[in-house]
């Protein structure tokens, strides 16, 4: 639990700019875009450039910073490729539905706890 708390705490310290870029480290700008509900990465690409004025909207940044905590959480045991698999894929503990469609298309109240505790729960297990 420790370092899901420690991760919390670093996707709410950082800026815009920098989670965004630390998450598109993590997970590939594809899947940030995904996230971000946007079509291109490029929009990925403006958000994380400090000196580009464009920044994700307020809920977009939080379902971000809910996605950066998880995946950071999930890279203490696992590599990128992993962590991208779990992202993406039909989660048993999720009904079958794959982690980043219930942050993209949820509200993040409603499926943030559930999609938290299912990558906690991969955590603990690996």
């Amino acid at each position: 639990m420790r370092g899901d708390l420690r991760a919390h705490e670093e996707s709410l310290r950082l800026a815009a700019p920098e989670l965004v870029g630390r998450l598109r480290e993590l997970l590939g700008a594809k899947l940030v875009a995904y996230l971000g509900s946007v079509q291109e990465t490029r929009a990925v690409r403006q958000w994380a450039a400090a000196e580009d004025p464009r920044t994700p909207s307020t809920d977009v940044l939080n379902r971000l910073r809910m996605a950066y905590r998880i995946a950071t959480l999930l890279r203490e045991k696992d590599p990128p490729g992993v962590v991208q698999a779990w992202f993406q894929g039909l989660n048993p503990r999720l009904d079958d539905v794959a982690p980043a469609r219930l942050l993209r298309e949820g509200g993040l109240e409603q499926v943030g706890p559930g999609v938290l505790a299912a990558a906690r729960a991969f955590a603990a297990a690996g």
